[in-house]
C-alpha cells in the first residue's frame, strides 16, 4: 500500500522536481509547483510516485 509521504494524487502540488511514474507505469516530468495530472494512459485520476532510477543517489 502507498505511503502518503511518497504517493501523490492527481491534483496534488509537486514539491520536488523530477520524473514521476503513474499507477499505470506512465512516466512524466514535473517541476516544483506543478500539479499532478490525470494518467496519460487512461485519462483518469491516478497516483504518482517519484521515479527511482536505481542509482542510489
Amino acid at each position: 500500500m502507498a505511503d502518503r509521504a511518497d504517493a501523490f494524487k492527481t491534483g496534488d502540488r509537486v514539491r520536488e522536481p523530477g520524473q514521476y511514474v503513474s499507477a499505470a507505469g506512465e512516466r512524466a516530468e514535473y517541476q516544483e509547483g506543478d500539479t499532478f495530472k490525470a494518467c496519460p494512459a487512461t485519462g483518469k485520476e491516478t497516483t504518482w510516485r517519484q521515479h527511482d532510477d536505481g542509482c542510489g543517489c
